[in-house]
């Protein structure tokens, strides 16, 4: 196997922000190619953050964002594993994201899981509704579709990423944990608009 030069490493760590041991890993998997090192990272990335999922977070901050003309409000505690990750720039400006997200897209759940049961089956009866006197099979698809719809709509890591159409929040969170090499967790957050009512 060819010799990886430092210069490379350090080129590649510049792009990914990956440990520089990572990035020679990558760059001698990938025969030194620079772009194909890239991709066998992001595909990396994301098995190593379901392997980290299971390491406790509980540093992080409470970020806050208040959209120009004070109509729109968020707050969010996102956690990770330590002080010294919290206070990087690169995490500081992930919570920044994500509170903008919310900002924009208005989810009410950071999960799928956190959806109570009663609307989930509620959306599902409305779904059928829609195509009463289909072959089952075609309905059980359609409600499917439908309520993966709903939760894309609702579920704040399910969302499409304001900021770039082929991510979701949850591949910028994989993303991140790849980076800094801690599990990342959205712990809960609330968004407040001027004059809106709480519903029941």
């Amino acid at each position: 196997m060819s010799e990886i030069s430092p210069e490379l490493v350090k080129k590649l760590r510049e792009v990914t922000g990956v440990g520089m041991m990572d990035c020679k890993k990558a760059l001698q998997e990938t025969k030194g190619d620079l772009e194909a090192a890239v991709v066998w990272l992001r595909k990396k990335g994301a098995a190593g953050a379901a392997k980290k999922a299971s390491r406790e977070a509980k540093e992080g901050v409470i970020g806050s964002y208040i959209h120009a003309g004070e109509k729109v409000g968020v707050l969010i505690e996102i956690n990770c594993e330590t002080d010294f990750v919290a206070r990087t720039e690169s995490f500081r400006n992930m919570v920044k994201d994500i509170t903008l997200q919310i900002a924009a897209a208005s989810p009410r759940f950071v999960q799928r899981e956190e959806v109570p049961a009663d609307e989930i089956a509620k959306e599902k009866d409305v779904a059928a509704g829609q195509v009463k006197g289909k072959p089952e099979n075609i309905v059980e698809k359609i409600v499917s579709g439908k309520l993966d719809k709903f939760y894309q709509t609702h579920c704040l890591l399910e969302q499409t990423f304001i900021k770039d159409d082929k991510l979701t929040i949850r591949d910028l969170l994989n993303a991140k944990i790849a980076e800094l090499g801690e599990n990342i967790v959205v712990k809960r957050f609330s968004r407040f608009q001027l004059g809106e009512t709480l519903s029941a």
